[in-house]
């Protein structure tokens, strides 16, 4: 199982990225590469652009299918930024990444005025932690005719994690979430083939609410589109296993293991090369054995 694949025939199996065609018949790894100074995993060691491309070189060579770029810190308690600085900061690495690696890039990125940008740059998909509820998100992200993904969040990063309460369960509360924006996707000529699903794990969430969201993220496949599960290194693993940030991969890859089963084709990592072999296996086995 590789890298991006390239196709000209189309399926429901495939995302129409700008130039790629991506194979979700079975998972894929998508590298995070965060190039701000304050991401709670990684902040700070890759904002020099030839360090962001040496890292992304790594993590495609391990088997990372995209490259998310993130230009603006979404961890709790995050502080905003102004999309001319959100810009600044992804610009030359996404040129760089295309141009010199070839690269499927995914822009982790809510301001409409970055997701026209990028598109130009030669971006391939856009991850909106927001949902596209900025203003003139929903526009913008029509008009690239890229895929995006769309993920549950209450509040904003600074407040998310501010007591976060649910008057139903949790399950129940994304399911009707991602219910409604899709259909403000649709009304707004984003096409459904092009929406990829993000339960949001950490994300205005308490560990009890991730926990729960995970064992029963199976419920998503109703809507039938792709899953993005994002739980690499996130303090869900931390205070359940009590272990600092470096310390989580054990305990990621078994959640990675778990989104597999439980439905996601899009797994969200740090550690690229690990959760590859840890997706082939469950897929494998789920598989029995089968090649996809």
């Amino acid at each position: 199982m590789g890298q991006g694949v390239m196709s000209d025939t189309p399926s429901m199996n495939m995302l129409h990225c700008g130039r790629h065609w991506l194979d979700i018949s079975f998972p894929r790894v998508m590298g995070v590469l965060n190039v701000t100074p304050d991401s709670f995993s990684d902040g700070g060691r890759h904002i020099a652009v030839d360090d962001a491309l040496r890292h992304a070189e790594r993590m495609l060579a391990e088997g990372a299918a995209i490259i998310d770029v993130g230009g603006e810190s979404t961890r709790p308690g995050a502080s905003p930024v102004s999309p001319q600085q959100e810009l600044d900061r992804v610009a030359p690495v996404i040129e760089g990444l295309v141009r010199e690696l070839d690269a499927l890039v995914s822009v982790d990125t809510s301001a409409p005025e970055v997701m026209k940008e990028v598109t130009a740059l030669g971006a391939g998909m856009l991850n909106d932690v927001r949902a596209l509820r900025r203003e003139g998100a929903l526009q913008a992200a029509a008009r690239s005719g890229l895929p995006v993904c769309v993920m549950h969040m209450i509040g904003e990063p600074g407040d998310m994690q501010d007591a976060p309460h649910y008057d139903q369960e949790i399950e129940s509360a994304v399911e009707q979430f991602l219910a409604d924006r899709i259909g403000a996707c649709e009304a707004a000529g984003l096409h459904r083939e092009r929406l990829i699903l993000d339960p949001g794990f950490g994300f205005g969430k308490t560990v009890e609410h991730n926990l729960r969201l995970l064992n029963r993220m199976d419920t998503l496949k109703r809507f039938e589109l792709p899953i993005l599960a994002g739980m690499s290194r996130k303090s869900m693993i931390g205070k359940v296993l009590e272990r600092p940030v470096e310390e989580r991969l054990s305990g990621g890859l078994a959640l990675a293991t778990l989104a597999v089963e439980r439905g996601a084709r899009l797994l969200r990592v740090h550690d690229v090369g690990p959760t590859v072999d840890a997706a082939n296996m469950t897929w494998a086995v789920l598989q029995e054995g089968l090649e996809p």
